[in-house]
């Protein structure tokens, strides 16, 4: 059993958790996954690993409350545990040596993006982080992100924090100063969309992290399926991180619609 050892409430609907297991801890890298089922007739629901304590044998896994299950595990208290969590699952993140990287967080998008920053910050890197959300109360994650990075800027749509905006004001500010050798996004399929869109007009090369719908986590199930140059890739075992210039988001989003 993953037993629950801490558990942080980042706001009404979202929830981090450190959890008990240690091959995972262990093991797992900057971009990997795990599907974690709460009880033995559960819904099994992919979470990024936000980050590891090998020491500790501990795993932290942020979590935001939209269906039945995730309310159902965003309700469990520590001492609980969950009845099963597999991985690491997945392709880990391609961390470039040297070279500025821009990385762009959307809501609980930051969580999974987290490590790869500090991926990034350890390789050498110049690490620019933008954070967004709709309000201030929804960004997560700042203190650990700013230990990690260069600069961080924080986008918030209401201007309640940070500047008022998106990501990709945000982005585009960036880009316009300075040279930019990579950006890598991770949130809501709409705003890895624009990002793309953006990086793309100025020829800068960009990572998304896709959330896709999941199943098995095997690539048997065929329920993260995404286009990507024109071929099917399945996020789970090809993923979940791909050149973002070459994803049909419009695609992608319609079939998360459904």
């Amino acid at each position: 059993m993953y037993q629950i050892v801490d558990k942080q409430q980042f706001s009404a609907n979202v929830v981090k958790f450190e959890v008990i297991a240690p091959r995972i801890a262990a093991s797992r890298r900057a971009g990997h996954f795990v599907i974690v089922i709460d009880n033995e007739k559960g819904e099994r629901i992919p979470l990024t690993i936000a980050d590891a304590n090998p020491e500790r044998g501990t795993i932290t896994l942020v979590v935001q409350a939209i269906g039945y299950s995730t309310r159902a595990i965003c309700a469990m208290e520590p001492g609980q545990s969950f009845a099963d969590v597999v991985g690491p699952l997945g392709r880990a993140t391609q961390i470039r040596n040297g070279g500025t990287v821009v990385c762009c967080g959307g809501g609980v998008g930051v969580a999974p993006l987290l490590p790869i920053i500090r991926a990034m910050k350890q390789a050498g890197c110049r690490v620019i982080s933008i954070l967004a959300a709709r309000t201030r109360e929804l960004i997560i994650l700042e203190e650990q992100v700013r230990k990690s990075s260069d600069e961080v800027i924080i986008m918030t749509d209401d201007g309640s924090y940070g500047t008022k905006g998106l990501v990709t004001n945000g982005l585009e500010a960036v880009l316009q100063r300075e040279h930019v050798d990579e950006v890598v996004t991770i949130g809501p399929a709409v705003m890895m969309k624009f990002v793309s869109l953006l990086t793309k007009k100025y020829d800068v090369p960009t990572v998304a992290s896709l959330n896709t719908i999941m199943v098995d986590g095997t690539g048997m199930c065929g329920a993260c399926r995404v286009s990507v140059d024109g071929r099917n890739r399945f996020v789970c075992i090809d993923g979940p991180e791909f050149d973002a210039h070459k994803v049909d988001f419009d695609e992608m989003i319609n079939r998360l619609r459904q």
